[in-house]
């Protein structure tokens, strides 16, 4: 089902994590602890909303590591399930491959970072200052399959313009939208579950 990010109060501190990569190491959020931001992203393979913008994540995602932002692709999906089996942490090799991320693509496979960020859709977009407090969350654009809006990285990309500023945070963040994270049968948070009533 089609969903919107749940929109984390801004201030919030980025949760702790400690993730598996496609390349075969763990990445914690200390990854982060000298750069002068961070973009979490929680994207995965199958999502046709994630592969509408995945040019524009490879475009901004290379332009802002250049500028000293760390940048982290996590996946969440329960790939274990058979119909969701194309989020498996070997498609995400193909995948990152393919797209040519430059960033860390990672599996949460107990699905408790996602629900430490309370992740809603994906992709669904969480920016953070140097000092690790949440700044921006929320969608990358408001381009989405079929409403022919550009894709272009605009609100995610003001958000950043802003930090390299030093600016204040933009004040108009608007929601992600997207596929709901594939969540463990049976374990669905309950943000989750309210909006899906």
């Amino acid at each position: 089902m089609d969903v919107e990010s749940t929109m984390l109060p801004l201030g919030t501190k980025m949760p702790n994590f400690n993730l598996l990569g496609i390349d075969g190491d763990m990445y914690t959020n200390e990854m982060f602890d000298d750069k002068r931001g961070s973009l979490i992203m929680f994207i995965c393979n199958h999502c046709p909303f994630v592969k509408h913008v995945n040019d524009e994540i490879v475009n901004l995602t290379n332009e802002i590591i250049q500028d000293g932002i760390g940048v982290i692709g996590i996946n969440s999906n329960d790939s274990s399930q058979e119909k969701y089996a194309e989020d498996s942490i070997d498609k995400m090799r193909e995948y990152a491959d393919i797209l040519g991320y430059s960033f860390p693509y990672v599996v949460d496979e107990d699905q408790s970072v996602a629900k430490k960020f309370t992740a809603q859709c994906t992709p669904d977009f969480f920016l953070f200052d140097e000092n690790k407090n949440l700044i921006y969350r929320g969608q990358l654009d408001g381009s989405r399959p079929g409403n022919d809006v550009p894709t272009n990285g605009e609100s995610l990309r003001s958000a950043i313009q802003a930090l390299v500023n030093n600016d204040e945070p933009i004040s108009e963040q608007l929601p992600s939208m997207g596929c709901n994270i594939k969540w463990k049968i049976g374990e669905e948070p309950d943000y989750f579950l309210n909006v899906k009533g």
